[in-house]
């Protein structure tokens, strides 16, 4: 597939407005506590009867130090020993989760992240992964996707050996910016040095893919000091590179709080940014798969998006779209069957939850056909940048054009601008359009229509 993209100054100024980065639709706004623990257990066990491989996210909070642009759920603590007793409740969790799903469904997909998984010590990876396969039929093989999210500055060549030998073979490190006034305004003081070992043992231990994620918004960039940054993380070769927006959002995250206003990039210099960096990333070879992500052409999301498998969930873009996928830990996600779930969100309710041996699930939803419907629809724009409408007609036995009706009229301005053509056979996304592939989206997202109020961040 055409995988080009056109900066268009103009379209982007136009189309930057707020919306959903779409791990979900219905997106978490939606969630709600009339859907709970028995509603959870109904959709995994009926699962059960589809034979489908699971995929399990394992949430570890806790970090060291705050790094001020945060929005994740995390707990700042130098204090180590907070960690087991969470990992007690934890383990609890997964005896309680792994109860609900047939032992014969294996995990072909799953993940640490945080806060920062490589808190805890390295006996403790391994008791967490050994109470993982004593519950789930993990695989031995190699051939799933195993991935954790790495923070360097907490990580040796040890540690690096370990995660190999526990038998993760996918890692995501966290850079932001090299820049030292950068990493000073944000409180990340990374070295470059300490970074690029950490790349240098994952290639020694054999790990598949090596994922890289960049920050551009952040106090004191500039075009100049981020391309730099860009630059020396492409001399690395890692396999994935995703560069995020950041979003300012100091009402609804504290952290934030402690970023001077006055030392963020302003929008133009911003688009400067981001436009620099297609250019780098393109010139180096990577593939724009969607969003904030590029890869190699070689890449398993390369190549799934090739074969139209590329799927899109609360991990962000994924190979393995036929995954119940199960949260584990403190406010993380799920999705299960037709149902989304999440974990209650502060230790102690999670604590009080577990202690009385049941599951954590406070809130979630379960999907109608119009959700299906409208999920399917925005899965294959945001992942393929096309939709067919005799694929969405066969498979939920509409007629497009009538059903739609509202959103493509809605969707002729974008027609006009440039960002897509439509046609009786379907949508095609241009290469102008896909880095507003949200808002694109978002004519199809029947609750964005009706809040009132809304809380994501900006496109672009």
């Amino acid at each position: 597939m055409d995988t080009t993209l056109v900066f268009d100054r103009e379209l982007i100024s136009k189309y930057d407005k707020a919306g959903p980065r779409y791990t979900s639709y219905p997106t978490a706004v939606q969630f709600h506590d009339g859907f709970g623990e028995v509603d959870y257990q109904q959709e995994a066990q009926s699962g059960n009867a589809t034979g489908k491989p699971l995929s399990l996210y394992l949430h570890i909070p806790f970090c060291d130090t705050v790094c001020f642009y945060c929005a994740c759920n995390k707990i700042i603590t130098k204090n180590r020993r907070h960690a087991g007793p969470y990992l007690d409740h934890l383990h609890r969790e997964i005896a309680l989760q792994g109860a609900l799903f047939a032992r014969s469904r294996p995990v072909t997909q799953l993940h640490w992240g945080g806060g920062t998984p490589t808190f805890i010590s390295t006996a403790e990876m391994r008791e967490l992964m050994r109470v993982t396969g004593e519950h789930f039929q993990l695989l031995d093989n190699d051939r799933g996707e195993y991935s954790i999210e790495v923070d360097p500055r907490e990580t040796n060549d040890g540690t690096i050996a370990l995660l190999r030998d526990l038998g993760f073979n996918r890692l995501s490190l966290g850079v932001q910016d090299f820049d030292q006034g950068v990493q000073k305004a944000v409180n990340r003081i990374q070295s470059q040095d300490i970074t690029l070992r950490v790349m240098d043992a994952a290639r020694c231990e054999g790990f598949k893919s090596i994922s890289v994620d960049l920050i551009y918004g952040l106090p004191l960039q500039s075009v100049a000091s981020f391309s730099r940054t860009v630059d020396e993380i492409i001399a690395q070769n890692p396999d994935r590179i995703s560069v995020f927006n950041y979003a300012h959002l100091p009402e609804l995250f504290k952290t934030q709080r402690q970023i001077d206003v006055n030392t963020l990039p302003s929008p133009a210099v911003k688009l400067e940014i981001l436009r620099t960096v297609i250019e780098q990333l393109a010139n180096a070879g990577y593939v724009y798969i969607g969003m904030d992500h590029f890869a190699k052409p070689e890449d398993e999301l390369t190549l799934a998006q090739q074969a139209g498998t590329l799927y899109r969930n609360f991990q962000g873009y994924s190979t393995h779209a036929d995954c119940d996928l199960i949260g584990l830990g403190a406010t993380s996600i799920g999705m299960v069957g037709d149902s989304y779930s999440q974990n209650l969100k502060t230790l102690e309710e999670y604590y009080a939850r577990i202690d009385t041996g049941r599951l954590a699930v406070f809130r979630g939803l379960r999907l109608d056909a119009d959700d299906r419907l409208r999920r399917a629809v925005i899965t294959a724009l945001i992942c393929h940048f096309t939709l067919s409408f005799a694929v969405i007609e066969q498979q939920f036995g509409i007629c497009f054009d009538e059903y739609f009706a509202v959103e493509l009229a809605e969707l002729m301005d974008m027609q006009a601008d440039g960002l897509l053509t439509i046609d009786e056979s379907g949508i095609q996304v241009l290469p102008p359009g896909r880095l507003l592939i949200r808002n694109i989206c978002m004519a199809f997202d029947r609750y964005l229509r009706k809040q009132q109020q809304q809380r994501f961040s900006r496109v672009i």
